[in-house]
């Protein structure tokens, strides 16, 4: 006769067997993974968002800075637009090869640190000597802000990047030294040193539910205590192998009848 007690204890037992699925998918490394790669993908196009947004605008102050008064659309004005560009184009492609370099830890030399800063202090320096010349410390702050923004944006990414790197590795490094515990052998057969360097496969739910169909008896109590000291398995799985191995006890006494 099945009480409203022991359906709740099975009901509970699968959804504490599925809380514990969940658990150990949510710390698989490659889930961790994909976790990061989809959060490395955000920060970068935020990232560049703001760099372009950032450059752009200082295009134009460096154009009027360069063009120093000439008419519109007369040869100096228009050569004028070419100067920003040409620094924050250099900018872009460090910043870019950086990208892929910060993804794999692979730390760049003096002259890429060099050619990056040197870009930003040009930009910053264009963008302010004509507030600095006038004495106006509203135009300094305007005109600071945006080549600011984009000096420090330069240089956090890179450093985000890498730690979302070493997220990864650490999650890998934390799934690989986890240890299993199951129950110890009798006796050590010997083997020789090809047998012992092959891997040990891992224990499946199949397994652990073979192992527990080959000692059950008909006056043992199917339990989750009893399933954990009959296989060795975890407290979260031996729920879920005690209701497996109900059922099919269950099942097979319908079939008798």
């Amino acid at each position: 006769m099945i009480t409203s007690e022991s359906t709740r204890a099975d009901r509970l037992a699968r959804e504490a067997a599925d809380a514990a699925e969940v658990r150990r998918w949510q710390s698989h490394p490659d889930v961790i993974a994909w976790r990061v790669e989809r959060v490395r993908r955000q920060v970068d196009r935020l990232c560049w968002a703001g760099i372009v947004l950032g450059l752009a605008f200082t295009t134009a102050n460096v154009q009027w800075f360069a063009a120093a008064g000439a008419d519109v659309g007369s040869l100096p004005w228009l050569t004028a637009w070419l100067l920003d560009p040409t620094v924050c184009l250099v900018l872009l492609a460090i910043l870019r090869a950086e990208q892929i370099t910060a993804r794999y830890q692979v730390h760049t030399g003096r002259w890429v640190r060099a050619a990056k800063w040197l870009t930003l202090a040009a930009t910053y320096v264009m963008n302010t000597w004509s507030s600095w010349a006038a004495g106006s410390p509203a135009g300094v702050v305007l005109h600071s802000v945006p080549p600011v923004v984009v000096f420090v944006a330069a240089e956090a990414v890179t450093d985000l990047r890498d730690k979302l790197t070493d997220a990864v590795h650490v999650a890998v490094s934390t799934s690989t030294n986890r240890t299993e515990v199951h129950e110890p052998a009798a006796t050590e057969p010997a083997v020789d040193v090809a047998e012992a360097a092959r891997p040990e496969r891992r224990k499946l739910f199949a397994d652990y539910l073979a192992d527990a169909r080959a000692v059950w008896s008909a006056d043992v109590a199917i339990t989750p205590a009893w399933v954990r000291e009959a296989t060795g398995c975890s407290r979260g799985l031996s729920s879920r192998l005690a209701a497996a191995l109900a059922a099919e006890v269950a099942e097979g006494v319908r079939h008798d009848q």
